[in-house]
């Protein structure tokens, strides 16, 4: 039986949230770390202007790239004058090349695409309206994974909504389908593994909750590379552990019990 939520149904409003703040239009800045992608860069940033949604700029910062990375970020920006083109002065990882995003970013509102991801068209524009709707300062919604021959591996639709405990049990949060209210405060990616995931876990922390998108369809492609971290189990699970103890100072009965969930989580996720 379908549930009211699955149905569609509009969640509670976020007891933080401002009307006032709601009748202005929201501007996202979108953060793209690049290095060495002149291979899939323009694809990925085509997908952002290709949005429905209008008022976006494009923060699209090269980590050092040694390949023609760097040329196109700023080819682009004499094109499209969303794009703004930020140069790391050292190779930093992703992590510094998203604050360096965050940090130089002007909208009201954050969201992140990396260099061989792609959007919807009506991506940003269905989530602003859901997070306009149901006061949500976090916001996510399903997408596609896909090899490097463009065949589809699943589907993933995380749960209508995540809490912190939630969270502790799985990533429910894309990042790349990730969006916040900057009214939460900004947050930091921390160079350490799973990066993301202890990102969007402290925003969700801090917001409360987090709401998905509800409907089926994928908004965001997301590419999973041969060979690539996120391919690696062994490591992912000793990152996991590793945040349970050492980032969230869970003890080892309550970091076991989670790490559990997460086990079974990443099963299904990939089922």
């Amino acid at each position: 039986m379908t549930s009211s939520a699955e149905a569609g149904a509009v969640p509670a409003r976020d007891p933080h949230f401002s009307d006032a703040r709601a009748m202005s239009a929201p501007r996202v800045s979108v953060i793209m770390p690049a290095y060495n992608a002149a291979a899939t860069l323009q694809a990925s940033m085509e997908s952002v202007f290709a949005q429905t949604y209008a008022d976006i700029e494009l923060l699209v910062i090269d980590d050092c790239s040694r390949d023609a990375t760097w040329e196109m970020i700023r080819e682009a920006a004499a094109r499209e004058a969303c794009v703004a083109p930020i140069r790391m002065a050292q190779n930093g990882g992703v992590a510094a090349a998203r604050n360096a995003g965050i940090e130089a970013a002007t909208g009201t509102h954050i969201a992140f695409l990396d260099s061989d991801d792609r959007w919807a068209p009506q991506k940003i524009e269905r989530q602003l309206a859901h997070m306009a709707v149901t006061g949500t300062l976090v916001s996510y919604t399903g997408y596609r994974r896909f090899d490097e021959a463009g065949n589809t591996l699943s589907l993933v639709r995380p749960p209508l909504q995540a809490s912190y405990a939630d969270m502790l049990k799985s990533n429910r949060i894309g990042n790349l389908t990730g969006m916040y209210d900057r009214a939460l405060g900004d947050g930091r990616f921390r160079k350490i593994g799973h990066e993301d995931y202890v990102f969007w876990l402290q925003m969700v922390r801090r917001a409360g909750i987090a709401r998905r998108v509800p409907e089926d369809a994928p908004l965001a492609d997301y590419l999973v590379r041969t060979g690539s971290l996120s391919a690696d189990k062994r490591k992912a699970a000793r990152w996991q552990w590793d945040i349970y103890r050492k980032v969230e100072g869970l003890d080892p009965f309550r970091a076991s019990w989670y790490f559990a969930h997460y086990a079974a989580h990443a099963v299904m996720k990939r089922a």
